[in-house]
């Protein structure tokens, strides 16, 4: 891929978010359409948005009994997604069902730790140990039930990487220097996390919502 950064459409309104991705097409490698913008849009978004000639990755966090997930894989094959998300707590089962249902060209990854989550919020659901050894023990499981790769924050890219040489990792929650992280807790930059190892790299709010989203991302791009 020569440009690795897929932009997180954060826009709610289907004609602001195509005229967005228009605007900035040249300086991202694909789009990212997420659980808001899907359930305000359906498949009709995502045919609007593909018009824009780049991948689209359905970043739809699936998580569901086995075939459930299956089902809703084969419902989608229709708008031949770059990249699908699911969810690795799922299980091996669900995980090992939703890429035999992917289509031929479609990776399947699995959200180990969302980047807004810290080891306090681990504890609170009765995950013991550190944000690094959950996002590992995650990440072997997802090996092991034959998926593409996972989603992690930029903080554990590089040990996965170590341990999974020919993964496909997505690492959102990237904020070029001196931003606010927002809702994100687990941070770092475009460049470090594509140094580390990152395959995709997710970018939003930066972009979306900056004065000028083309000399942003065209800053971003820069600095990789």
């Amino acid at each position: 891929m020569s440009n690795p950064i897929y932009l997180a459409v954060d826009v709610p309104q289907l004609d602001a978010a195509k005229a967005l991705a228009e605007k900035v097409k040249a300086h991202v490698g694909g789009l990212k359409l997420g659980l808001e913008f899907f359930c305000a849009h359906g498949h009709h978004g995502v045919h609007e948005l593909a018009q824009v000639g780049l991948p689209i990755f359905l970043d739809l966090k699936l998580h569901d009994i086995p075939n459930t997930v299956a089902g809703a894989m084969q419902a989608i094959h229709v708008l031949e997604p770059a990249i699908v998300t699911i969810h690795a707590s799922g299980g091996r089962a669900m995980m090992e069902d939703a890429k035999a249902a992917a289509g031929e060209h479609t990776k399947v990854v699995a959200v180990t730790m969302l980047t807004s989550l810290d080891e306090n919020d681990l504890a609170r659901t009765g995950v013991s140990g550190s944000a690094h050894d959950q996002v590992m023990r995650l990440a072997e499981l997802a090996e092991t039930s034959g998926l593409d790769g996972i989603v992690c924050s930029g903080q554990e890219v590089g040990a996965v990487h170590k341990q999974w040489k020919d993964g496909y990792f997505v690492v959102p929650g990237l904020r070029p220097g001196g931003k606010a992280t927002g809702d994100q807790k687990r941070v770092v930059t475009p460049r470090q996390a594509r140094d580390d190892g990152a395959s995709v790299l997710v970018i939003g709010r930066p972009i979306s919502r900056a004065d000028d989203p083309v000399m942003a991302a065209r800053e971003i791009e820069a600095t990789l």
